[in-house]
């Protein structure tokens, strides 16, 4: 799919290769483009589309490049509508100076905010307005994420210090509840460095568009550029607390886990030592030799019973004052 804003009568699209982009136009966006809406797009604001391949590189010489006049940028974000099942997605923007060319392959509710935008603010009358819109709409998205981790971090941490964790005395529902706690912290864990991307990525784009183009940009747009990259900073700090936490989570259901075959290696550890002496004792009265004084004795069948249910009794007594049970 390819939108071109600002095109209101539709002239781009039935131009010619050779024509120029009418000066109106300010953002063409590809969609998970088809070949022939790439050359399209490629004949007529003359530039090169990258490949969803090339967007994904992640070393920064091919993220962050400038060809002319044109900068060639591309960073993962955040796609789908749903953050609680949110997916990295690469995105490519091309910033010329009077147009931007956007590749993405999924929906991005960043995109879909500043394409909204556009219909009824005037003030986005260039790519670079438009690009640096984006870069505010992806950092608010982000920080959008990170609350609803801090919400999540919050319940299961909850969960895990100030309530039931194992949830039952039955095993086999103790075992469940901690395998769901531990599936909890690792979908945390992986939000989190999710959104961590998303962060480097505007950071870096961000950084380096003032770098190259310092001298190009307006006062306005260097200090929405700067304010972009601080509050990519404070985001990354709280991201880092957010991922410190999740972390000792992490260590402290696992520990609960430990905790839980502990239990279950003294429950076996108290078994096998209670019945040890009663086996020990029922082993000799039952040798076969012909002289044993206790066959003999009139009692003798009682007192064996008796020392029997004594040593199996001492032993849980003993464990009983040691605080095993």
């Amino acid at each position: 799919m390819l939108k071109i804003y600002r095109d209101i009568d539709g002239t781009v699209r039935a131009g010619q290769p050779q024509d120029t982009l009418p000066g109106r136009v300010i953002w063409m966006d590809l969609i998970d483009p088809d070949e022939k809406e790439i050359a399209f797009v490629q004949h007529r604001a003359k530039v090169r589309v990258p490949t969803k391949e090339a967007l994904s590189e992640i070393e920064a010489s091919s993220r962050l490049s400038k060809q002319g006049n044109r900068l060639y940028l591309s960073a993962p974000v955040v796609a789908h509508a749903s953050i609680e099942h949110a997916e990295l997605s690469p995105a490519g923007f091309i910033v010329g100076p009077d147009f931007l060319v956007t590749v993405r392959f999924e929906a991005l509710p960043a995109f879909d905010a500043v394409a909204d935008r556009i219909k009824h603010d005037e003030s986005l009358s260039s790519g670079m307005g438009v690009f640096v819109a984006l870069l505010e709409a992806m950092v608010d998205r982000g920080a959008d994420a990170l609350e609803h981790l801090a919400t999540a971090v919050d319940h299961v941490s909850r969960s895990v210090f100030k309530g039931n964790l194992r949830g039952s005395t039955s095993s086999r529902n103790a075992n469940f509840t901690l395998r769901l706690a531990l599936s909890k912290v690792g979908r945390l864990g992986d939000r989190s460095s999710k959104a961590r991307d998303v962060l480097l990525g505007v950071g870096r784009m961000a950084s380096f568009t003032l770098d190259v183009c310092h001298d190009m940009l307006s006062d306005e747009f260097r200090d929405q550029l700067h304010a972009v990259t601080k509050d990519v900073a404070s985001l990354s700090d709280y991201e880092t607390h957010l991922s410190d936490k999740t972390q000792f989570l992490l260590d402290a259901v696992l520990g609960f886990i430990t905790i839980e075959q502990n239990d279950i290696f003294k429950v076996l550890t108290i078994a096998s030592v209670v019945g040890v002496p009663p086996t020990l004792m029922a082993g000799i009265w039952g040798m076969n030799f012909k002289f044993m004084p206790e066959l003999g004795w009139t009692w003798g069948y009682p007192f064996a019973w008796a020392v029997i249910a004594l040593s199996a009794i001492l032993p849980l007594l003993w464990f009983w004052r040691r605080g095993w049970f």
